[in-house]
């Protein structure tokens, strides 16, 4: 059975969505890349008690109001990827996970490589919403 994964995008009044740069350490998978905010499913938890502690965890975020966007099946897991408008001050957020956080526009994500295969994920995002504007 594939392990679960959950992620989020914050998307801004902007169009910008909300990526944070992944540690530096050779013991972690995709060191030093860009990211969507997520992690993986406990045994004991539903993908949306998931995100809810991860963004706890790793942004000391109470997250509330978020959306399923779509349940995407990967080679090495089934991504439960949620979206919540939110003008976030990144500035503001203790991040207690990653290096930095930074907004991005739909053209600096597609030219950046992200991890976990996210640019698939979040060029589909910017499609959606495209489509809701």
């Amino acid at each position: 059975m594939k392990r679960k994964g959950t992620s989020i995008i914050f998307v801004n009044d902007k169009q910008q969505v909300l990526l944070f740069l992944r540690d530096d350490k050779p013991d972690i998978i995709y060191p030093n890349m860009w990211d969507v905010p997520g992690g993986h499913v406990e045994p004991d938890e539903t993908p949306e008690q998931c995100i809810i502690r991860e963004m706890k965890e790793e942004m000391d975020i109470d997250l509330k109001d978020f959306h399923l966007l779509y349940v995407k099946e990967f080679k090495d897991r089934i991504e439960y990827t949620y979206w919540k408008n939110a003008n976030l001050n990144i500035d503001e957020i203790n991040l207690m996970e990653g290096q930095c956080l930074k907004w991005f526009t739909r053209k600096e994500a597609k030219n950046t490589e992200l991890a976990y295969g996210f640019n698939e994920i979040v060029e589909e995002f910017y499609n959606w919403i495209g489509e809701k504007i």
